[in-house]
């Protein structure tokens, strides 16, 4: 777990060296046990065990604002497609586990009209979910904030990505709440259906949520040589089935592509995949 030392400096050092003491007092306090970290840990520690006769995840992060929020959105979805929160408190989300929890990354790139259309059935089931009257959800709209910064990217990158954003909001009638994060390795199975984790929570249009899953899985997807042929196919298929113009989904991929661009800047990592998703949306939308 490298990404709470690169992020957070000396903090997430330390907050990295206490993991064990806090997985103790929280498997006391909770009667959890059988507690295993999951594979591919990056931002967050998240650990599987039971408790009682309740398979469960336990997840960990220094993010405590970006957790309660991931909570709300959770509370949000309960009934249109997330597990069920039992706990949580700062820094930690208790909730029940999703079996087998084999993720949609699964399908890829073998079954990806499949895919595609599983993860357009979520998108509709989740975006049934009333937007809670009291929320502290960010909407899409702050993002112009991001964009406005100086950064090392490509001007006319920069600049269309803000007219782009702009014109996307202006021309936007339909406010759901969104997961706001929705790729493959977020959508598991759950014995015959589909279940999501991670939501972000965010308010926007149905549209905004495709795009992530658009060119996902990162880097797998840029490492194909299909990947044009399944970007292209996802695209039309996401519109012929939500009822949305193409160009409204190639606009915000090229959006997100850029935020994503700025983000890995933010947090010193890899930047390669969005440069190269920039220029292939830039040229799509042209």
């Amino acid at each position: 777990m490298s990404a709470p030392k690169s992020i957070y400096g000396n903090q997430g050092r330390i907050w990295l060296e206490s993991l064990p003491k806090t997985v103790l007092g929280l498997s006391q306090k909770y009667e959890l046990s059988k507690l295993v970290p999951v594979d591919n840990l990056s931002y967050n520690y998240v650990l599987s065990g039971v408790q009682g006769n309740c398979s469960i995840m336990l997840k960990l992060g220094l993010d405590n604002a970006g957790l309660k929020q991931e909570h709300a959105a959770l509370k949000a979805f309960s009934k249109f497609g997330a597990p069920k929160v039992l706990a949580e408190e700062d820094g930690m989300i208790l909730l029940e586990q999703v079996l087998p929890g084999t993720s949609l990354k699964s399908y890829f790139p073998k079954n990806d009209d499949e895919a595609t259309h599983i993860a357009c059935d979520i998108m509709k089931l989740l975006h049934q979910s009333p937007i809670p009257e009291s929320n502290n959800f960010p909407h899409v709209n702050s993002y112009i904030e991001t964009l406005n910064k100086d950064y090392s990217i490509p001007t006319q990158y920069l600049n269309k990505a803000k007219g782009t954003l702009n014109q996307l909001i202006q021309t936007s009638d339909n406010q759901v709440l969104l997961h706001g994060d929705l790729h493959h390795d977020n959508i598991l199975k759950n014995g015959n259906s589909w279940l999501v984790i991670d939501p972000k929570g965010i308010i926007g249009e149905p549209a905004y949520e495709i795009a992530t899953f658009i060119y996902n899985p990162i880097p797998e997807m840029l490492n194909t040589n299909r990947a044009n042929d399944l970007i292209k196919n996802r695209i039309a298929t996401f519109a012929k089935l939500l009822d949305l113009p193409e160009i409204r989904i190639i606009n915000w991929c090229f959006v997100k592509v850029v935020l994503g661009w700025i983000w890995n800047i933010e947090d010193n990592l890899n930047t390669d995949s969005f440069e190269k998703l920039s220029a292939f949306f830039d040229g799509l939308a042209s």
